[in-house]
């Protein structure tokens, strides 16, 4: 889907949506890091963007803040293939916890999320390999894309409501999530670690019994031990062990 949008608007550039730069379309330059940009939900689920930069003291909701080049060992890979993916994954999430100061449990819990972006197929063809990772105030799932400070370096290394995620629905599982600032139901309120980064994936049943086990104790600490208290949990599958992921989240009922 992503290549076939590349390749028509590489075709009629004089089409092009208001909100899109024609010199960022098939650019074989790198971006600029720090840009700001109004993505939407739909932006972000895009290969390539090419969405025209905005100043960041206006209304934005990413801002770019890794850049970069892919390693030669990618030099010949698929446009698409999984190793691209994977080095995005590992680059862009890193990049993210150290930009916005926040560890791996933290990173998971809020709002804020990343995407990341390969130049389109022409540029890819003539030979552009870069990257770009946006921190975004949403992600695919949410209504839209929150806004941003100008500045969002640091910003989790005080946490506030509007930057943690919480979800609102009846279950945690199809949920939308939204900030917790807003009207909600659940709260993410803490993360397990379910293996280290050489570990194989354990199977679906013991993710998710482990994750299961260990979030039911955890959200009745944070509550405080009450009787009767309702909990969810989110845990990955063997996909998204392999890309690099390896915690499963947890979520308090409360709407406080």
């Amino acid at each position: 889907m992503a290549v076939v949008t590349a390749l028509v608007l590489a075709g009629c550039k004089e089409d092009l949506p208001p909100d899109v730069d024609p010199k960022q379309v098939d650019a074989v330059e790198a971006p600029d890091l720090g840009a700001c940009r109004l993505l939407t939900t739909d932006d972000i689920a895009q290969a390539s963007n090419a969405t025209k930069t905005v100043e960041c003291s206006e209304k934005h909701t990413a801002q770019t803040y890794d850049v970069g080049s892919l390693p030669d060992a990618l030099e010949d890979a698929d446009y698409d293939s999984d190793e691209v993916g994977d080095f995005a994954f590992h680059q862009c999430s890193s990049a993210f916890m150290e930009y916005l100061g926040a560890d791996e449990s933290l990173a998971m819990r809020t709002i804020l999320t990343w995407a990341w972006f390969r130049p389109s197929k022409p540029a890819w063809d003539d030979g552009a390999r870069w990257y770009r990772c946006d921190v975004v105030g949403g992600n695919e799932q949410s209504k839209r894309l929150v806004d941003l400070p100008p500045d969002v370096e640091g910003l989790l290394a005080q946490t506030e409501d509007k930057w943690l995620v919480c979800a609102e629905g009846p279950t945690v599982d199809g949920s939308v999530k939204v900030p917790c600032s807003t009207a909600h139901d659940w709260r993410a309120v803490s993360t397990i670690k379910l293996g280290e980064p050489d570990d194989a994936y354990p199977g679906d049943a013991a993710a998710e019994k482990t994750t299961r086990d260990y979030c039911s104790k955890s959200v009745a600490a944070w509550l405080g031990y009450p009787v009767d208290y309702d909990y969810g949990y989110t845990w990955f599958h063997e996909a998204e062990w392999k890309a690099g992921n390896r915690r499963s989240v947890c979520w308090a009922k409360t709407s406080q």
